[in-house]
């Protein structure tokens, strides 16, 4: 993936967050020097949501130094911002650390719904995992997870049809301390991805298959280097995980395909 303009194909073609056709941006971008033209629909607000793997340690206050962390979900957004200033998007980055789907039904009418995303990413599951293998009190089986995560969506189309909605996979690896836990937590991983990959296609949703990335990487280097605990990436993995998800939403929202080969 690459910003220079020298790479960028010839023309630039936008469609609604919907999907709905609009017209197309015609420029050539030929030269380190001439701007990007900007995308035809301004103003999107563009809203991550999910546990501590888009939460990245975010900040809790208006100081946007830090505000949407230090992960993937920054560094989509920084690149989007920086190449598109003209456009006035708008990035919210709402992850919290440890957050099962149920926690996010909990706070999901102010941390979602009252702030009127048109690009809705969530990434949700790998601690409804976590609380199933350690027998947690909170713990919900397979089919509540499946039931509140449709819920949460459902909320949100009624409140904007128009809404695109961009889902990750839950991914687990055998790395770091938890290289040993594998066996366990897998199988249950695995599971709550085939639901979310049901919910995307009922849903018309981009899929983001971040398992997939992961397993292509170690073919030039160990998981370590991408993944230190099974489940958090490190500065290296989030960067895959950054391309890949405007790679995948590119095909949504056209303005983006000036980030691919």
């Amino acid at each position: 993936m690459t910003t220079n303009k020298s790479s960028r194909r010839d023309f630039i073609k936008l469609a609604t967050v919907a999907g709905v056709a609009t017209a197309g941006l015609a420029t050539a971008c030929t030269t380190n020097t001439k701007p990007v033209e900007k995308p035809e629909k301004e103003k999107l607000t563009f809203l991550f949501q999910g546990d501590s793997i888009t939460d990245g340690n975010r900040g809790r206050t208006d100081d946007p130094n830090h505000i949407l962390g230090h992960g993937y979900c920054f560094a989509v957004s920084s690149r989007i911002g920086a190449d598109f200033p003209e456009a006035g998007f708008h990035f919210i980055n709402r992850g919290i650390s440890g957050n099962t789907v149920s926690n996010l039904a909990e706070r999901w009418q102010a941390d979602t719904l009252d702030l009127k995303p048109d690009v809705l990413s969530l990434l949700v599951g790998i601690n409804d995992v976590n609380a199933l293998v350690e027998e947690s009190d909170t713990a919900i089986d397979a089919a509540a997870f499946e039931a509140s995560y449709r819920q949460l969506l459902t909320s949100c189309r009624e409140q904007n049809p128009r809404l695109l909605i961009v889902l990750g996979l839950p991914f687990f690896f055998a790395a770091g301390w938890r290289k040993e836990q594998y066996a366990t937590w897998n199988p249950l991983t695995l599971e709550h991805a085939e639901i979310v990959k049901r919910i995307a296609a009922d849903f018309d949703a981009v899929l983001i298959d971040y398992p997939k990335i992961f397993e292509e990487a170690q073919q030039r280097a160990p998981i370590d280097y991408w993944i230190w605990d099974g489940v958090h990436p490190t500065v290296f993995g989030h960067e895959l995980m950054a391309r890949e998800w405007i790679k995948q939403v590119s095909t949504r929202l056209g303005f983006l395909k000036v980030y691919l080969d």
